[in-house]
């Protein structure tokens, strides 16, 4: 490895992963905002009438929290320029494998969380559609059940983290088996409307939630399994190196602003398409009658930018080292041959 290739090695891993810090600085700060009711970086801008914000004072101690907001940022930057250099002899290939598999643990918990508190509203909304709560529990329980904040905070919220938890112990994802229960789903929906003519809103609303989780968590995985449909028009023709550069670009150029774009204009404000639902635990139309999904069918969309960056920036890592250590491989490659021939004279 010359010193220029581990020069420039090391300023695209510093580069990489400074784009991801500042993602996850502003998850973060997001948290903080709409949760915790802090002031954010913009009114601390404004407040000094900095970078075209209107100026607008703060008091004391939401600028103290302001600044505290800005620390994160900067600790975020500083602790990726501390890993690179703590870890100089790793490589890019190296790099891109640990982003692969932290998106792939997002993608499993995800998946788990999906399937499971969706099976467990549907268990609570039939039951209270039906009637049961009131002959198996009190009329309180009852009351607890169809309030919204109260089942997304002690049913969902801790599946959630039981899912997360589930999906590290496991090392494979049945999206198969989630398709399944899509079809599985709407067959039952026909055939109970048609055969027994029954129907409630939750059912429809079950399949909805799985299929938009299908569609937008299993993106980013069959990213990382090279699964997704390509329009090889020009693409098989290429040689590796054209191959790499394709890649390296698109994921710089194309596939890493659009998750920003997604992250930045959906966390954009508590009213936002992303924050706006779970701020307001938002549930379907039919009120009691549906399921209390909706709130999380917005985080579908937080959790599809976060893993495809994760996995854009793994093929910018994994290209650009092909790229740069191109003449190693190259004559890496030419010497198989002659390796070949030699061994077929070995054995003659």
């Amino acid at each position: 490895m010359s010193p220029e290739n581990s020069k420039l090695s090391t300023y695209l891993r510093v580069l990489s992963y400074s784009v991801l810090a500042f993602t996850l600085a502003f998850l973060i700060n997001n948290l903080f905002t709409v949760w915790g009711g802090w002031p954010g970086i913009k009114k601390v801008f404004s407040h000094y009438d900095l970078f075209g914000y209107k100026q607008k004072s703060l008091e004391s101690s939401d600028l103290t929290y302001g600044y505290i907001q800005i620390i994160i940022y900067v600790v975020c930057i500083l602790s990726v320029v501390f890993y690179v250099f703590k870890t100089y002899s790793q490589t890019l290939v190296d790099d891109s494998k640990i982003l692969s598999k932290f998106s792939a643990y997002l993608i499993r918990g995800s998946f788990w969380a999906v399937f499971l508190v969706g099976l467990a509203d549907f268990i609570i909304s039939f039951m209270v559609v039906e009637r049961l709560w009131e002959a198996i529990f009190s009329p309180e329980v009852k009351a607890f059940m169809v309030k919204a904040p109260e089942r997304i905070t002690y049913i969902h919220f801790p599946i959630i983290l039981v899912s997360f938890i589930i999906g590290y112990f496991t090392k494979s994802v049945g999206f198969i088996w989630l398709a399944v229960l899509v079809v599985l789903s709407e067959f039952v929906i026909v055939l109970s409307r048609f055969v027994f003519s029954y129907e409630q809103a939750f059912q429809g609303d079950l399949v909805r939630f799985w299929y938009a989780a299908l569609y937008l968590f299993a993106s980013a995985y069959a990213l990382i399994h090279e699964g997704h449909v390509r329009v090889d028009v020009l693409y098989s023709s290429f040689s590796e190196k054209k191959k790499a550069w394709t890649n390296m670009v698109g994921s710089a150029l194309l596939g890493v602003p659009l998750c920003l774009i997604v992250l930045f204009l959906g966390l954009n404000g508590k009213a936002s398409i992303i924050n706006g639902p779970v701020v307001a635990f938002e549930v379907t139309q039919q009120g009691s009658n549906g399921l209390y999904l909706l709130y999380l069918m917005a985080v579908y969309l937080a959790v599809f930018a976060v893993t495809m960056l994760l996995q854009f920036t793994s093929y910018f890592m994994s290209s650009s080292h092909k790229i740069i250590f191109n003449n190693i491989e190259d004559q890496t490659q030419s010497d198989k041959p002659a390796q070949v021939r030699l061994e077929k004279v070995e054995i003659n």
